[in-house]
């Protein structure tokens, strides 16, 4: 397993997914985070297909500091289940990732 995580959810609004952003890089639980978009995204929902607009969300963190940032997402996202899912990041600049880790251990 990686040591570094690249974890990323939806918000239905730019305004909500800069929040989402904003809070987490506040308590040092991601290092940064991008918010692009908007984009179409096509789902199933209470039993019925739908599509909306969606602004996604990346953030970059440790993976000794997922579990308090999936919590702080799940929490403050504006919906119910919001998709919150991390995939490691096998390589990167080593300054880059010292600099991750440095940021999430408190600055």
């Amino acid at each position: 397993m990686s040591d570094y995580v690249q974890v990323s959810t939806a918000a239905p609004t730019r305004e909500a997914a800069v929040q989402l952003a904003e809070g987490a890089t506040a308590a040092h639980l991601a290092a940064g985070a991008q918010v692009t978009g908007p984009v179409t995204s096509v789902f199933w929902h209470l039993g019925q297909q739908g599509n909306g607009e969606e602004w996604p969300v990346l953030l970059y963190t440790t993976a000794d500091r997922y579990p308090q940032l999936e919590a702080y997402l799940i929490d403050a996202h504006p919906w119910d289940n919001p998709q919150v899912t991390a995939v490691p990041v096998l390589h990167g600049s080593a300054a880059y990732l010292a600099w991750v880790r440095r940021t999430v251990e408190g600055g």
